[in-house]
């Protein structure tokens, strides 16, 4: 074997090698993101300072419309991905998701961690706040 063709070889099997320990990597970096722990507000939600945060997620959602995200009356306990007419990431409509109030809180932690692939981007740092938003977008059935 001449000693380009080895190299050449090699260098294939090298990229190859680092491809299956990069997607590994991607993988199992997902899977803990979707385990970790996510903390939770110190007391119950406020549905009415909720509603004045929903204010903030207006600019892409509505609760009776579609618009850049999709209608929220009615989420909570709705599978994700599943109003009809609109057009979701295939990540979000494959996840197997259903819109709880854990997994509505983990969402609004960091939604690209939760479903790698989703078009949401927005997060919510502050447990309180996201307990508040929860408790609205429930009594919004």
């Amino acid at each position: 074997m001449k000693r380009n063709e080895f190299t050449r070889r090699g260098g294939i099997r090298a990229v190859v090698a680092a491809l299956f320990f990069a997607q590994t990597w991607l993988v199992a970096s997902a899977a803990l993101a979707q385990a970790a722990p996510v903390a939770v507000a110190a007391r119950p939600g406020d549905p009415v300072r909720g509603k004045a945060l929903y204010q903030g997620c207006e600019s892409c959602h509505s609760l009776n419309e579609n618009d850049v995200g999709p209608k929220h009356r009615g989420v909570v306990g709705r599978r994700a991905g599943s109003v009809a007419d609109y057009a979701y990431s295939p990540a979000l409509k494959s996840s197997g998701l259903t819109w709880d109030e854990a997994t509505l809180n983990r969402w609004l932690v960091n939604p690209s961690a939760l479903v790698p692939g989703t078009k949401m981007f927005f997060k919510i740092d502050d447990a309180q706040s996201r307990a508040d938003l929860i408790a609205y977008l429930r009594a919004q059935k």
